[in-house]
């Protein structure tokens, strides 16, 4: 991030000013704020601002007294934005004097203080880059420097002459993921990969362009003619150099591969392409190599595991049967590859499971932070970055779950559905529902549903209109009441509704019942 100082007598301007812009997506940050030159002459020698952005007519030091000050006499020489209330052309003639970068009119238009800001970045980063040394720090910064501009060819001669690259190669970028299962930054792991890859390419004591990234990665930026001296393919000399790697670190590795660029100054097209390649690392089975040219273009699932999957897991885990919830668990993992689910689909995948399981937990009165595995899963995206490690540590969490709601509940489940049947063959005739019932005997109501009809061969709504329908008959065959009164004391709330379920089920109406019964008598 380049720092920038604001310089304006207006207090409104300057808050104005860093509300306008996104300055972090600009590879800025608004280091401090002054109401003068005088003031903003102190804060420059303090804070060293990589930009100063300043009013043209202050009180006390105007904006060009300002500048010339540094320009003569500053230590520290930072580029110049200037904002002028006033179109007059002998002003802006002695700013460009005095070499600032833009001469900008107030009120500030967005769009044009953008454009600025982003060609003062850029020449910003060349001059960054024309400074390198052989400096290990310094390597990290010449590489992120490359990826957010295309630098000249001035400075390319100058980086492949301090770093000794070979300037006419072709270049690959990688990304190297430490797949360690520990939260990032945790382990410092750039000394050894730098150490692995100097003996792998035999370049001892020469320096690589490798730098940290986020998520336990490194960026690695590799020359054609170092990788040419292997045989086999491609994929053959990228598993050799992940093998090398897994060995002398003593870890699990993946790499993902962009596309090869034919000049040093193109690598952010290649670490382009690598970024994209992350997106598949659940979606193939690569044996931790993931190749950009065979990768690309090939479509992901962005959507959610089907509804049936989800279902059948969820009824393995409430009905503690392990084979069940195994195999739905088995199934939705293998739809992940089948399907290419890219890595927010999957994250939406374990959200859904995560929040069904609390759920059923809490119904229990239990707490979900009282599972070992909870937290694991709950954060698995800051450790877990294979589809095989999600896998291991989702079954973990799922059958601690398991074993967890089973023993809230108390009894096994054969136990409790009888407890179900004869509660609803006592309330029957009440307004009993699904839902009610497995509330009270803190179940999910999908899963009482499902397991209802596995243990008596029927679903509950069938099950309940079979005992209201044949106490109706009862009713109808024993007593003169009418239809409405035998219907609310079977629990239908609607005289209408009981007749049409009636028929459903006998294939005749209540009245036709009941006239055939006194017929037969």
């Amino acid at each position: 991030m380049y720092k920038v100082l604001i310089v304006d007598d207006e207090m409104y301007v300057r808050k104005g000013l860093i509300n306008l812009l996104d300055w972090s997506s600009l590879q800025y940050e608004i280091c401090g704020e002054a109401e003068n030159g005088e003031q903003a002459l102190g804060l420059i020698q303090q804070l060293t601002p990589d930009v100063v952005i300043i009013d043209i007519r202050m009180p006390v030091m105007d904006g060009l007294e300002l500048i010339r000050q540094v320009k003569a006499e500053g230590e520290h020489q930072p580029m110049f934005i200037i904002l002028s209330g006033h179109p007059d052309f002998s002003y802006a003639q002695q700013a460009f004097r005095y070499n600032v970068s833009d001469y900008i009119l107030k009120p500030v238009d967005e769009q044009e203080l953008t454009a600025t800001l982003k060609k003062v970045a850029n020449t910003l980063n060349q001059q960054q880059l024309l400074s390198i040394t052989r400096d290990k720090p310094l390597v990290e910064t010449v590489i992120e420097s490359l990826l957010q501009t295309e630098p000249g060819d001035q400075v390319m001669e100058q980086i492949a002459q301090v770093l000794e690259l070979p300037l006419s190669s072709a270049f690959t970028y990688v990304i190297a993921e430490m797949q360690d299962e520990l939260p990032h930054r945790q382990v410092d792991y750039l000394p050894a990969l730098q150490a692995a890859l100097q003996q792998e390419f035999q370049h001892e004591g020469s320096l690589l362009l490798v730098h940290v990234r986020v998520y336990n990665q490194y960026g690695l930026i590799l020359p054609e003619a170092w990788l040419a001296q292997r045989p086999g393919d491609e994929r053959d000399t990228y598993t050799r150099l992940r093998n090398r790697l897994q060995k002398e670190l003593d870890i699990a590795i993946a790499l993902f591969i962009g596309k090869q660029v034919p000049h040093l100054k193109k690598i952010a097209l290649s670490a382009a392409s690598a970024e994209e390649s992350l997106n598949y690392r659940f979606a193939t089975e690569s044996e931790g190599v993931y190749l950009a040219e065979e990768l690309s273009g090939k479509p992901l699932y962005y959507f959610d595991v089907d509804e049936e999957l989800h279902t059948k897991l969820i009824y393995g885990i409430e009905a503690n049967e392990r084979e069940a919830y195994e195999a739905a668990a088995e199934a939705i993992f293998q739809m992940i590859q089948d399907r290419k689910f890219a890595p927010g689909a999957v994250t939406n995948t374990v959200r859904r499971v995560l929040i069904a399981v609390i759920n059923i937990i809490r119904q229990l009165e239990g707490d979900e932070k009282e599972l070992r595995f909870f937290d694991e899963v709950f954060q698995w995206q800051d450790r877990y970055r294979s589809l095989s490690q999600l896998r291991r540590v989702l079954l973990a969490f799922i059958g601690e779950a398991s074993a967890y709601i089973a023993d809230k509940r108390g009894e096994k489940s054969e136990g409790n559905i009888e407890k179900v049947k004869k509660y609803i063959d006592t309330h029957y005739r009440e307004n009993i529902y699904l839902k009610g019932i497995a509330a009270d005997f803190y179940m999910n109501p999908v899963y009482l549903g499902q397991l209802f009809r596995k243990q008596y061969g029927v679903y509950f709504n069938e099950y309940l209109l079979s005992l209201r329908i044949e106490e109706a008959k009862r009713l109808l065959r024993q007593t003169k009441k009418r239809m409405y009164e035998i219907a609310e004391l079977v629990g239908f709330q609607n005289a209408d509704y009981f007749a049409t379920q009636f028929e459903k089920l006998e294939q005749m109406t209540p009245t036709d019942y009941r006239n055939k019964m006194i017929g037969k008598k």
